[in-house]
């Protein structure tokens, strides 16, 4: 075979229960759209192939050698509401390499399909590929995007649409929902087997399953911290896509906010604002609460479990504005935050969002001197700036601070939209300018200055959807 991916399968060494072995349903003409070669070098992939060879691999139809094809079992809670068996329904992860899992997701139907077709169309495989790698660039802990290749074959939403597949790499795919499907079904040893590769496999200095809560407490609510500070709203927040390594995982209906509103929701499926940019912290402390229930049988003293694990759950609200008070401070140029900063970012916020200033181009705009033009009451924002810039004199390069942290260029989900319709028609010269403009987010843009324009009116997305 014309490339070699070094597979060590740790995963398919678990108990059975946790997954099916299966191989991908081959496609009838693939066709390599996008392929990561700096990510297959870092994964030790080697390749000596051709476009069409790549093809045949990241579409399902030639299995690499060494590979242990496999769907996985999950369960979760989605929009608050439990429902006991989920899991891979299009996705068929085909082992690790350098403790990374390879994952296709569009694949063909699995055992947990629900009578769905498995498979992907062009959009959402577009959609994350180009966000995924964004949030790379922006510094957020990210599943990865490897390749995307085009089926040749049509799938049936509301009409047809051209199928596609993604290549994504994670840490790992084990979710707050593979912890609750064992506890939900009684299954100590399965349980148990999962606890120790997760702790193995993600936090290795946790001896306990308190020390594992805290530890996937800490990188959750650190992630979240970092979604707010760039205006992302991930959409659909449910324990089946809240991923133990903290990474951010399942991009469907994903979106970067451009005027500031702190409960913004784009999600289509988000009907009553479970998951919106402001609710985000809360969701996560639920979703960490959800762990910690499924934890419990792990620990012998059981009242014991639940006292502790209460309680770690309970510090999480003020662990997350700890970390959005020093994120956000560094945003308006403030390294080492005093309780009083706190208004200043507070009053800030609440002028964007009375006014619907740009959330990127505000806060870009500070450390350029032309924030000021985003906002239509001028005056109101000179007020809150005399007492910003007073407060800056006593701090050590702000300007540069600021412009660490707060990015020049995200995926706007107008040009997320214009991508996918030139994409549907053939044309992927917007995904590959879009895939260059954002590997440097923090840059200030000299070729694609466009893309830091917020939509116009005509071009505003107010739904984003999931694509299943």
């Amino acid at each position: 075979m014309s490339i070699s991916i070094p597979f060590d399968n740790s995963y398919a060494r678990l108990p059975a229960q946790l997954f099916t072995h299966l191989e991908p349903t081959p496609v009838s003409e693939p066709k390599l759209i996008a392929y990561n070669a700096a990510l297959a070098a870092e994964l030790g992939i080697t390749d000596e192939g051709n476009e069409e060879d790549l093809a045949r691999i990241f579409a399902g139809n030639d299995v690499p050698t060494g590979a242990q094809p496999l769907a996985q079992l999950y369960a979760g809670h989605q929009f608050g509401q439990w429902n006991p068996q989920l899991g891979d329904g299009r996705a068929i992860l085909l082992g690790e390499a350098k403790g990374r899992d390879i994952q296709l997701k569009g694949a063909g139907p699995t055992p947990y399909s629900r009578n769905g077709d498995g498979r992907a169309w062009l959009g959402p495989v577009l959609r994350e590929y180009v966000v995924s790698e964004a949030m790379h660039a922006l510094g957020i802990p990210t599943t990865r995007a490897l390749a995307a290749v085009e089926t040749g074959e049509d799938i049936y939403r509301e009409t047809a649409l051209p199928g596609a597949v993604i290549t994504r790499v994670a840490s790992s795919h084990i979710r707050v929902g593979t912890f609750q499907v064992l506890a939900a079904r009684g299954d100590q040893e399965g349980l148990h087997a999962l606890f120790e590769h997760a702790v193995g496999r993600h936090y290795p200095d946790a001896g306990s399953p308190l020390e594992f809560l805290n530890a996937v407490i800490s990188a959750q609510a650190t992630l979240v911290v970092k979604w707010l500070s760039v205006g992302f709203i991930h959409g659909v927040m449910n324990t089946d896509n809240c991923a133990i390594s903290g990474e951010t995982i399942d991009y469907g209906p994903c979106a970067f906010m451009d005027a500031f509103h702190p409960m913004q929701v784009f999600s289509s499926i988000d009907r009553r604002g479970r998951y919106a940019y402001g609710n985000q912290p809360d969701i996560i402390v639920w979703n960490m609460a959800q762990l910690a229930t499924a934890l419990v049988p792990l620990v012998e003293d059981r009242d014991q479990a639940v006292a502790e694990f209460t309680a770690a759950v309970h510090a999480m609200p003020a662990m997350i504005q700890r970390l959005w008070r020093e994120a956000f401070a560094k945003k308006i140029g403030i390294a080492n935050p005093r309780p009083e900063d706190e208004k200043l970012v507070t009053d800030l916020m609440g002028l964007m969002g009375k006014q619907e200033a740009d959330f990127t181009n505000t806060f870009r705009g500070l450390s350029e001197g032309n924030a000021r033009d985003q906002f239509v009451d001028r005056e109101a924002f000179d007020d809150w700036s005399e007492t910003w810039e007073k407060r800056l004199e006593t701090e050590d390069n702000p300007l540069d601070l600021m412009r660490s942290v707060n990015p020049s260029v995200i995926p706007r989900n107008h040009r997320i939209e214009a991508m996918i319709t030139s994409a549907v028609q053939g044309d992927y010269a917007l995904f590959h300018t879009l895939q260059d403009a954002l590997t440097s987010p923090y840059d200030t843009p000299t070729v694609f200055p466009d893309l830091t324009h917020p939509p116009k009116d005509e071009e505003r997305v107010t739904a984003t959807f999931c694509g299943t």
